[in-house]
């Protein structure tokens, strides 16, 4: 677990003073806000950011410091970090992205099956991408699929549907 999480994301410029559009990485968008001044990964520039809008897809934020649209769209792409210190701690089988990525992957038999490489949401809930020597897998983020993570231990175990008790070639009729 690193010590800077990405939280969010500009996208470009919006309006001529210098506001910009940014994607929000955090549950309830505004909250990157609360996070107080934020970073790129390699800490070479910091940003104080105050939202005063939502629409559909992205915020709008005013950056201490910017005063043209030219300034803020030299910004897009820039991936804004907050130290992992000033998140709130997790209940119980709750989980930040940032912590379940890297962790090596078994299958409910044991056996290792991967790196759990990414968390991504397509409209239908969070799936774990698994990266194995197979190939990318992905693998719905439930209790049923995902029964146990243990951070501390860095592993996960995966209910994988292609892999039951037997062989897949057991003879008995």
């Amino acid at each position: 677990m690193g010590s800077l999480i990405c939280v969010g994301t500009i996208l470009g410029a919006f309006g001529v003073s210098g506001q910009v559009r940014l994607r929000s990485h955090c549950e309830i968008p505004e909250a990157i806000a609360d996070y107080g001044t934020l970073s790129t990964q390699d800490n070479a520039r910091h940003f104080d950011i105050r939202i005063f809008g939502n629409r559909k897809n992205f915020l709008i934020a005013e950056v201490k410091n910017l005063q043209s649209r030219e300034e803020a769209e030299q910004l897009k792409g820039t991936r804004l970090f907050a130290d992992r210190a000033r998140f709130p701690e997790t209940g119980e089988d709750e989980f930040y992205h940032a912590d379940i990525i890297g962790l090596s992957v078994y299958d409910q038999f044991g056996s290792h099956r991967g790196e759990i490489r990414s968390v991504e949401n397509y409209g239908a809930g969070d799936l774990l991408e698994i990266e194995s020597a197979n190939g990318t897998e992905l693998i719905p983020f439930t209790r049923e699929a995902v029964p146990d993570i243990d951070i501390g231990q860095g592993r996960a175990v995966v209910e994988f549907a292609d892999q039951s008790r037997g062989s897949g070639n057991d003879l008995r009729r």
